[in-house]
């Protein structure tokens, strides 16, 4: 195969890629994978153009939470009075540099602060911040499309829910 991807006649493929499968997963299954990670990218637009920030979040309720700063560039998602939020998407995944198996999962939605003293401060203590700033507020993103996958080795199947003991 030369550098543009084509494969020449005269050439093998020297690796294959190993067979693998993508499952789509439904929304319950998706945003309990993204409660189990700390990670994830918010998209939203600033001056007009995509922008795209990492973040740690919990999961809360089937809402993402988000710190946000006074000086930092979310702290501006503010959305007029007569609408839900400001549209962003949020994105977090586990893939494995090597195997390349894991999963992906795109929420698009509406951001909003949180308004609450009480939950801001609960939310102060539960998320870790990367930097010595003091936190803000906090922003909730309240899914309305969630998307996502799993790359999965051939043969394997979902893990079934856990059942209860007798």
């Amino acid at each position: 195969m030369d550098q543009d991807g084509t494969q020449r006649a005269d050439c093998r493929l020297r690796e294959t890629t190993p067979a693998r499968r993508m499952r789509e997963l439904d929304r319950a299954e998706a945003l309990r994978l993204v409660a189990t990670v700390s990670l994830g990218r918010i998209v939203f637009t600033q001056h007009a153009l995509p922008a795209v920030r990492p973040v740690n979040h919990l999961v809360e309720g089937g809402d993402i939470i988000i710190r946000i700063h006074d000086d930092g560039a979310l702290a501006s998602l503010v959305a007029p009075a007569d609408v839900p939020g400001v549209v962003v998407a949020y994105e977090a995944d586990v893939i494995d540099p090597d195997t390349h198996l894991g999963w992906s999962v795109v929420v698009t939605g509406y951001a909003s602060p949180v308004a609450d003293a009480g939950e801001v401060d609960r939310y102060a203590e539960l998320l870790r911040p990367w930097m010595a700033q003091p936190m803000a507020g906090a922003l909730r993103i309240r899914p309305d499309l969630v998307t996502g996958f799993s790359l999965e080795a051939e043969g394997t199947r979902p893990a079934s829910p856990a059942r209860g003991r007798s």
